[in-house]
């Protein structure tokens, strides 16, 4: 089937299947590959993209289930204000040790700044629950979504 969705701003058409996953969409037939196959079962956070600026794991969502929902993916996420700010405070603070659930990483901070700019320790755990890091960079994630939002590092 065809469809139509808007990818980092562009609108773009695919024929594919209605109950291809998401993520595939984005890597195999555009291309698009800052979103990683993980686990695919939703459950490691590496293909978490946002739709309508939430963040959704690409690889358990059918494109028939996204609809007109805008998708924001690694790749632009630095040209919105929140999402340029987490970046730079993960290059900041070294963050990434293998990098691959990084882009993950990012879109799920990202979402959570938007909603709540000055989130305690809790807040950020919970948000950041599901995204799974094999190299355990967890102490400097949580520093780096402290620093993108403005507060000290230490909680």
């Amino acid at each position: 089937m065809a469809y139509t969705l808007s990818v980092n701003g562009r609108t773009r058409r695919v024929d594919v299947e209605p109950d291809t996953a998401l993520l595939w969409v984005l890597r195999d037939t555009l291309g698009i590959l800052g979103p990683k196959f993980g686990c695919g079962i939703a459950q490691c956070g590496a293909c978490t993209v946002h739709i309508d600026g939430a963040p959704v794991r690409s690889c358990a969502l059918s494109i028939d289930a996204v609809g007109k929902g805008r998708v924001t993916t690694i790749e632009a996420i630095g040209d919105n204000e929140v999402g340029a700010r987490v970046q730079k405070a993960w290059s900041e603070l070294d963050v990434a040790q293998c990098g691959y659930c990084q882009p993950g990483q990012i879109m799920s901070a990202t979402a959570l700044l938007a909603a709540n700019p000055r989130p305690n320790a809790e807040e950020i755990d919970a948000a950041m629950a599901g995204n799974i890091c094999r190299c355990a960079t967890y102490i400097r994630i949580r520093a780096a979504v402290r620093r993108a939002s403005g507060q000290p590092e230490e909680a």
